[in-house]
């Protein structure tokens, strides 16, 4: 079992793969500390960028010839295969280490069962020290190895009757510049956005985040579009953020006729995109909400009534309230004049 030093040198694991959240995408944020068998610290290191050194080889050369004997302890298990960089197991067991405590055991089949490897090679191995919170501050690439695709939130804005345009198509301004400023904060803390076509021919939507602050990069905009309509001049194709514009032909057709949403998912994961922002109108909500796509919805809700116009989400499919389709809130705050509700889908 895990002793005081060692879960202290987890807690400081964590803290360490929190500095690779800036830069290490679309990897993991990863920590490890190496300690000495009388439970001090030799080495410490995190994953800071795509092809640089893992953290358990940043560890060992910041220990050098005292990461023998060490104990490692690592937010995430140390992985077994080459990619840019070579094997963390190969590493540790080289460097003489002699035992190894890590968090959360690596679901991707590629570079998973590194626990296992160790063990049979001699080393002492314990898993699960510390998992929740190591979990929680590596959730969006968790997430998108679990699934093999980005974790979907599915944003829109509308008034207290639930309508996101006026009965004559116009929907600026439904929310508050407050509420619109907070949008593109949330832009920025995804890696795309994605809206439909329809979308884009209605408002001509930019979706690049527009802050007052510095953004460290763009989030890639993604315009779902089947029969490629969007226009050559839209303000989407602008050079102010990277842009796909994902057709049927491109990416596939699903049962609808329209883009396979879940094929256009796998295509993005595999593009480094680990969570997807999407602001399309009610038929792509519906579309993805019908697949099961959403994985968390954040709703702007106005002091203001409609009383006709499109609402926020096309048909579901449900025909009687015992099929409703049930949402938890984990978040409630005031945005401004506006309220913005984040919920998540019911388990079942």
């Amino acid at each position: 079992m895990a002793g005081p030093e060692e879960v202290a040198a987890m807690r400081r694991a964590v803290e360490l793969a929190a500095l690779g959240l800036p830069t290490a995408s679309p990897n993991p944020v990863v920590g490890c500390v190496l300690l000495a068998p009388d439970g001090t610290t030799v080495g410490e290191g995190w994953h800071e960028r795509p092809g640089g050194p893992h953290a358990e080889v940043a560890a060992l050369r910041d220990a050098g010839e005292r990461a023998r004997g060490a104990t490692a302890v690592v937010t995430l298990e140390p992985c077994r295969h080459t990619g840019r960089t070579g094997p963390c197991t190969t590493a540790l067991l080289e460097a003489g280490v002699r035992r190894v405590v890590y968090a959360v055991p690596d679901p991707s089949a590629v570079a998973g069962g590194g626990g296992a490897l160790l063990r049979a090679a001699g080393v002492e191995v314990e898993e699960g020290l510390l998992r929740d919170e190591a979990e929680a501050g590596n959730a969006r690439w968790l997430f998108a190895a679990r699934h093999s695709r980005p974790r979907v939130t599915w944003k829109y804005a509308a008034t207290l009757d639930g309508r996101v345009a006026a009965a004559d198509g116009t929907s600026r301004w439904i929310t508050s510049p407050e509420a619109r400023l907070d949008v593109h904060r949330l832009r920025a803390e995804h890696d795309a956005v994605v809206a439909g076509v329809g979308t884009v021919l209605a408002d001509d939507a930019h979706l690049a985040v527009r802050l007052d602050e510095p953004v460290a990069r763009q989030p890639l905009r993604v315009v779902v579009d089947s029969s490629g309509r969007t226009p050559a001049g839209a303000r989407v194709r602008d050079d102010a953020a990277p842009t796909w514009v994902a057709t049927a032909a491109e990416v596939g057709t699903g049962p609808d006729g329209r883009v396979d949403l879940e094929a256009l998912l796998r295509i993005l994961v595999d593009r480094g995109v680990l969570t997807a922002f999407v602001e399309g109108g009610p038929t792509l909500a519906s579309a993805l909400l019908r697949a099961g796509l959403v994985d968390r919805v954040v709703a702007y809700v106005a002091p203001a009534l409609l009383g006709a116009g499109p609402a926020a989400v096309a048909d579901l499919g449900v025909t009687t309230i015992a099929d409703a389709r049930r949402l938890t809130v984990t978040d409630l705050r005031s945005v401004g004049p506006d309220i913005r509700i984040t919920l998540e889908p019911k388990e079942g």
